[in-house]
């Protein structure tokens, strides 16, 4: 079964401008940069007919993973979102109540997840932990250092 991940309009334009990127420009670079390198005599004894052939793999696998996300996304509309719960592109305020830090996380799709901009993974622990809850729950999140405790505070957009 594949894995829908729920991206706004956006993320979604981006995805498929860098895809396209990828596909028009790095692409033939990387097919010139080998063509560039074979040229250069024995592939045998060769290291930068290697690199490029290498960094060519990686761009073709990095396209195919942009191919997959693209494919199985489904664009949400903030518009529609639901704030009685947390769900996916909620911004959850929340309190941790081993520390009494305060922090408001969004919650977004495995591709967009970006800590440092308070954006965490839906099926992350925390994220996961916080799916469904509503305003005023005490929340138990099992993360690798041990077990947290979350008070929501708030559900916006």
């Amino acid at each position: 079964m594949t894995e829908i991940n729920y991206v706004t309009q956006e993320t979604f334009d981006r995805m498929q401008a860098e895809l396209q990127q990828m596909k028009s420009v790095d692409r033939p670079a990387a097919s010139a940069a080998i063509a560039e390198a074979r040229e250069k005599g024995d592939l045998k004894e060769n290291a930068e007919y290697d690199a490029a052939k290498e960094a060519q793999g990686l761009l073709e696998a990095r396209m195919k993973g942009m191919e997959n996300v693209i494919a199985t996304a489904r664009i949400i509309d903030e518009n529609t979102i639901d704030t009685s719960r947390v769900s996916i592109l909620t911004k959850v305020s929340v309190t941790n109540l081993g520390t009494k830090k305060e922090a408001t996380y969004q919650i977004v799709s495995e591709s967009e997840s970006d800590l440092k901009a308070g954006k965490i993974s839906v099926t992350s622990p925390i994220g996961s932990g916080l799916l469904g809850k509503v305003k005023g729950d005490v929340v138990e999140v099992t993360v690798p250092a041990g077990v947290l405790k979350f008070k929501i505070n708030g559900i916006t957009i």
